[in-house]
């Protein structure tokens, strides 16, 4: 099967902190990457600012945010909020060591269909016999569906998750997600456990719930 993930790319920006030289940074790439339409709304400087700060490891001004660097991010909000363009946009700010892969979590999902139970291997401890362990952003948590392998039902993303915790604990390894799920709709869909193991996982930023679709 096609490996579908987006590589991430080289670090463009020095981490100088002027913020409005960072959001016109940010601007530009969008325009490059989706387009003249691509705009930064107003309305998204909060979640902007808390983003930008994190990947450019901005220890002041994370503090202030209450953002732990030891964490990665959950970034939340409506359909259409622009969610998964900024986490790709994000990746020109980082530096190498804390690059990451975007991954949707439908293509994991049809990725365990065909080579099973190694799949949660290749988004946790890396391919079988080959330790590699990798920074991932997995994109749209919640639109995959339950999957039977040979008979036995698996969330698939829920195992992947609870093995990347472990890793947190053991190894710091970060794990980035984007979702339009809420945290009660969370906990629903992959239980108590993994929503428990996510709040020392991650950051929550959010979009406001009455944010415009961008895709209109």
């Amino acid at each position: 099967m096609r490996n579908n993930s987006t590589p991430a790319p080289e670090r463009i920006i020095s981490s100088h902190y002027d913020y409005g030289k960072v959001f016109q940074f940010i601007d530009q790439k969008g325009k490059e990457l989706y387009g003249s339409r691509f705009v930064l709304c107003k309305g998204d400087q909060s979640v902007l600012l808390q983003l930008a700060a994190y990947f450019l490891r901005d220890e002041e001004l994370c503090k202030k945010q209450k953002v732990d660097l030891d964490k990665g991010i959950m970034l939340t909000g409506p359909i259409g909020c622009g969610k998964t363009t900024l986490m790709n946009l994000m990746r020109y700010l980082t530096g190498n060591e804390n690059r990451y892969i975007m991954k949707s979590t439908r293509d994991v999902t049809f990725e365990f269909i065909q080579d099973g139970y190694e799949v949660i291997h290749r988004y946790s401890r890396g391919k079988l016999y080959n330790v590699e362990y990798k920074n991932f952003c997995f994109d749209d948590l919640g639109t995959e569906n339950n999957i039977k392998y040979f008979g036995n039902e698996c969330n698939v993303m829920a195992e992947v998750l609870l093995s990347r915790y472990d890793l947190f604990v053991s190894k710091k390894l970060v794990t980035h997600i984007t979702t339009n799920l809420s945290a009660t709709e969370l906990e629903q869909t992959y239980g108590n456990r993994l929503r428990s193991r996510l709040r020392e996982m991650v950051n929550l930023i959010g979009f406001d719930k009455e944010v415009t679709d961008k895709r209109k």
